[in-house]
């Protein structure tokens, strides 16, 4: 299955490994550093040109997502009860 992260960008529901609210990276040292990490490494992605409103961590990448943790989070979510 895939989960719509915004813009043109679909990610297999089997890479996922976490969803945060943007406000995250604000708020928590070891998660700011955790971007910038990704961000030095070339593996973090912007989705579009929107303001980033979540942090989507797959096995491969980093992605800032303009749609809504809860959003995602309802879209893995349903995935999961299928």
């Amino acid at each position: 299955m895939y989960i719509h992260l915004g813009g043109e960008k679909i990610i297999r529901s089997s890479e996922l490994i976490a969803i945060f609210d943007i406000s995250i990276e604000k708020s928590s040292k070891v998660s700011k550093q955790f971007v910038v990490q990704s961000q030095l490494n070339k593996k973090l992605e912007r989705i579009g040109e929107e303001e980033a409103k979540s942090i989507v961590v797959t096995k491969n990448i980093v992605y800032y997502s303009p749609i809504s943790s809860s959003t995602l989070k309802k879209r893995a979510k349903i995935l999961l009860e299928i």
